[in-house]
């Protein structure tokens, strides 16, 4: 057996693996109960998928280039997977899009809860001002 046969077959085998995340993660989002579970689907099996069919490419190609291509589509993806993840968790709490049942621990309650008496307070003091200004 040759090193290209060797190759070939951790590069076949990380596909399989990469798939299998993939498809993990497209059930997950299926199958959990709310947002903020979905999220865990969404990135983390979804991000190693990548990662094993981006290096069996790079181990199948054989090439600086393909390596040099593909470097970037990792980066883009493991920097911003996190921040949208996060964007779309705060956006669901603050919609009640969740299942508070589910949670033990809720850190974000206090500073949604201050954050909403400091708009209803800048709200109060802009409408004070416009019947102010009108009067």
């Amino acid at each position: 057996m040759s090193l290209d046969d060797v190759l070939d077959i951790i590069s076949a085998l990380l596909v399989l693996v990469g798939a299998f995340l993939t498809l993990a993660a497209g059930v997950g989002l299926v199958r959990f109960p709310d947002a903020l579970a979905r999220l865990h689907a969404a990135t983390k099996p979804q991000v190693l998928g990548l990662i094993a069919i981006v290096i069996a490419v790079a181990i199948e190609a054989r090439s600086w280039q393909v390596l040099l291509t593909l470097i970037p589509v990792l980066l883009f993806q493991v920097l911003l997977a996190p921040i949208a993840a996060q964007m779309v968790g705060r956006a669901a709490y603050r919609t009640d899009n969740y299942r508070a049942d589910l949670s033990l621990v809720d850190d974000l309650a206090a500073d949604v809860e201050r954050a909403t008496s400091d708009a209803e307070r800048a709200n109060v003091d802009t409408d004070r001002t416009d019947r102010d200004d009108r009067a």
